[in-house]
């Protein structure tokens, strides 16, 4: 029987290791977390998928093309200057929740019934929070901690499962570190 430490691929250390940077830079609201964020979710499309997380799958997918959308838009906003960290308003709740809801029920109806996945309410869960949360990271909105610590959370025990420890040891790390982040974006909308 291997070990856990044997049972690593050099993908999941790679992602692991980008995607530890990406969340450090995004908790000091550095810009370039995307930049190491992208390197990491390449990486981790591929593990997910041979682990049959279809879902988290897709959701690397999204997080692909919402990087590469919150660089942008973080660097240049829509008046080509770069976008503060703000508070969620009540409309913008509205489509956190409406994401929150169809993207659940969708990724739960195509698992359950297209797919050979293992998890699908789970699998659902971690990435229906995590297509909201990163939605508003890429808004550069001070909630998105929270939306993306509610998929840390669940993610955990589903990585575990999956024997998947680094991923695992990464949602932890990302668990605290959005704890982390949260308030430290709250200082700064309090400063300006």
């Amino acid at each position: 029987m291997k070990t856990i430490i044997e049972q690593l691929t050099l993908l999941e250390i790679f992602g692991f290791t980008f995607s530890v940077i990406q969340v450090l830079l995004a908790r000091y609201n550095k810009p370039q977390n995307y930049l190491f964020g992208i390197a990491g979710i390449t990486l981790t499309l591929f593990v997910m998928f041979r682990e049959k997380l279809y879902a988290e799958f897709t959701l690397n997918i999204y997080y692909l093309i919402m990087s590469i959308y919150g660089w942008l838009y973080w660097k240049y906003g829509k008046k080509n200057t770069e976008i503060q960290i703000s508070r969620t308003q009540p409309h913008e709740w509205q489509k956190v929740i409406a994401i929150v809801i169809i993207s659940f029920l969708l990724f739960f109806m195509v698992l359950t019934f297209y797919t050979d996945s293992d998890v699908p309410l789970l699998d659902s869960l971690v990435s229906a929070f995590a297509w909201a949360g990163m939605w508003l990271m890429a808004k550069r909105k001070l909630e998105n901690w929270i939306l993306l610590n509610i998929s840390n959370a669940i993610s955990i025990p589903l990585l575990v499962y999956k024997d998947l420890y680094l991923y695992a040891i990464l949602s932890l790390i990302l668990f605290i570190v959005a704890i982390s982040g949260y308030y430290n974006w709250k200082k700064i909308i309090n400063r300006t």
